[in-house]
């Protein structure tokens, strides 16, 4: 039995349920790509933001990535864990933690090099939908910050 629900209270009207399930979806997309690597998407995204500005704290690692210390910390030491990252307190400020990648670290770069365009290609849409979904995102996480 349907039950009358006003549009703006179904599910498939919210955007917030859409991106859930789509979030979802990409991640369990990556997962035969980062697998063989013994990696996480949130290790993955990590590493992308390493590669593109290593020795940064930890601190500034989680605002890069949008996450709290407590999601933060224990993806850290399993990396440093599996030789991708070190781990050094600041000789200056103990509270700051440095991070640094690893030749290990860096190298995966290389061996992971093939996946962005992989996923572009799992991804059923177009170059310039996949463009301007990415600026719409871009956007809301500015305004997100806010």
């Amino acid at each position: 039995m349907e039950n009358k629900v006003p549009e703006n209270m179904k599910l498939g009207n919210q955007l917030c349920f859409a991106l859930y399930v789509c979030s979802k979806e990409i991640i369990r997309m990556y997962k035969p790509f980062l697998k063989p690597f013994g990696l996480t998407y949130t290790s993955y995204i990590a590493l992308m933001a390493l590669w593109e500005k290593d020795a940064v704290t930890v601190k500034e690692l989680g605002e890069r990535l949008y996450l709290d210390s407590g999601t933060l910390t224990p993806l850290l030491k399993k990396m440093e864990t599996q030789g991708l990252v070190h781990r050094q307190r600041g000789i200056e400020n103990e509270r700051n933690v440095y991070l640094t990648l690893t030749e290990k670290g860096r190298a995966m770069q290389r061996d992971l090099a093939h996946v962005p365009e992989e996923m572009r290609c799992s991804i059923l849409l177009s170059r310039e939908d996949i463009q301007s979904t990415l600026s719409a995102l871009h956007q809301f996480m500015q305004d997100a910050k806010r």
